[in-house]
């Protein structure tokens, strides 16, 4: 199995930025898809983005597209969410998975390996 750990969270402003970064210990990530998640109080967690093994495909949840971008490097074992102007309703901890699939899915039963997350707030 593979560890992650998610780090670059924080509080911010609406408007600014952060990147969130996916570190992986043990199995390499290649060869399967990766994703972000998020979990807001009282909400059930959503796939926020994935992205293939590659790197080539990705997927945004509409409520993220063009402010977002996912990325990740294989050779150093790494995933990064790029969230710009982020807005209140961004404020959630967010996790990085890997899919035990060879494609992505919004089902976290889907996703083998789990970070603890990463607290994301966002004040208005």
């Amino acid at each position: 199995q593979v560890q992650l750990v998610e780090s670059g969270g924080g509080l911010v402003q609406a408007g600014d930025s952060l990147r969130l970064s996916c570190a992986a210990s043990g199995r390499t990530l290649s060869s399967k898809p990766m994703g972000w998640f998020r979990q807001a109080p009282g909400k059930e967690r959503e796939l926020v983005a994935a992205i293939s093994w590659s790197g080539g495909a990705t997927y945004y949840v509409d409520s993220v597209r063009d402010r977002f971008t996912i990325s990740r490097d294989n050779a150093k074992n790494m995933m990064y969410l790029q969230m710009n102007s982020l807005k209140p309703e961004n404020t959630a901890v967010y996790y990085c998975a890997r899919s035990r699939l060879y494609g992505w899915s919004r089902n976290t039963g889907d996703y083998d390996s789990w970070g603890q997350g990463t607290q994301v707030t966002v004040s208005s």
